[in-house]
Formats: structure tokens, sequence, C-alpha cells
């Protein structure tokens, strides 16, 4: 069994490249998740990033913060911001015990964010119309952690109504579904 701290890496490894090719003037454009333009898309990704680090050493996230990030050299800072998520879960203890601010299982904390990155990497490179397909070993862990989720995550008004998952969907595919997303999404952007 992988740890957290080695799904989130190799979750970070193929994200990355998808925030740094997004182009200025792809940040008004849509995406899927209709609330978000790609600008407040990515300012949500990094607010999620940063409290999810806090959340790895047991302290209380804050998730009210509203600040536009993405200003200057906002592509490094998300390598630099995943960097340090990464390093966070790999603390001695981070997956032990119960999160602080949170109240859940610290390893199921973990597979949240874990989720949040791969989801709204998903939805940003449909927005700017890239190519990103998780590797499908690491879609496979979060899918049954997700699945446990869903029921609390849709009272949260977290995750829309689940979306049918095509006959033969890949893992990947059924995250997305789970979380209200269509799998089979056309890009929306270029």
């Amino acid at each position: 069994m992988k740890t957290i701290s080695e799904l989130l890496e190799e979750a970070a490894a193929q994200a990355v490249p998808v925030v740094k090719a997004i182009e200025d003037d792809q940040l008004t454009g849509r995406t899927p998740c209709t609330e978000y333009d790609v600008r407040a898309l990515l300012n949500h990704l990094f607010l999620v990033v940063d409290n999810f680090t806090v959340l790895a050493a047991k302290g209380t996230p804050d998730f009210s913060r509203t600040d536009d990030v993405v200003t200057g050299d906002w592509r490094g800072r998300f390598d630099e911001a995943t960097t340090r998520l990464v390093k966070a879960w790999a603390e001695p203890g981070a997956e032990d015990g119960v999160s602080g601010g949170m109240g859940l299982p610290a390893r199921t904390v973990g597979f949240m964010v874990l989720g949040d990155l791969m989801v709204h990497v998903w939805d940003l490179a449909k927005a700017t119309g890239q190519d990103y397909v998780p590797d499908p070993a690491l879609a496979a862990q979060l899918e049954p952690e997700l699945a446990a989720l869903a029921p609390q995550a849709r009272e949260a008004k977290v995750f829309g109504e689940a979306f049918p998952a095509p006959p033969g969907a890949t893992a990947f595919e059924r995250v997305l579904a789970e979380t209200g997303r269509d799998p089979g999404l056309l890009p929306l952007g270029r």
C-alpha cells in the first residue's frame, strides 16, 4: 500500500504540467465546475493544496480565504505548493490519527486532497483544451476512498449528483462520475 505522500507525488507530477501550460488568455474561460472560471478554479486549487498541507501537520485549515493568487509566477508557485504538500504528508505521523479541524481519519483526509488534485486538474485540462489522463493505478486507489466519501460530500454540496458512468468506464471515469462530472465531456477550451 502506497503512502499518501507517494500518491500525491505521482498526482502532482501529472498535475503540474497541466497547470504550467495554462495561458493567461485562458484564465477567464469556463470550466466543468460551473461556479468557477479557470482563474477562480486555480485559486480554489491553491487554497485546497495550502489547507491540506496544514491538515497533514494536524493544523486547523482556513478555507475562507478568497485571495487571487493567480498573479506573478503563479505556475512556479503551484509547483512549489504541491512539493510542500507532498513533503507535509511524508512527515512521520501525517497519516496517523485524526486530522486537525476536520475530525476525520488523517489517511481519509489525504485521499480527499488526492481527489481534489486529480479531479480539478481534469477540470482545468478540459477548460483549456489539454489532455489529462492520470495513472490508472493511482485512480484505482482513489476510487474506493472517494466512493466512500461521496454521500457525505453530496450532502455538504461538495459533489454534484452522481453522473452515470459509461459501460466499461475506467477507474478515473468512475471517479469523475461519482463527483457529478460527465467523463465524456468534450474540451471546453482550445
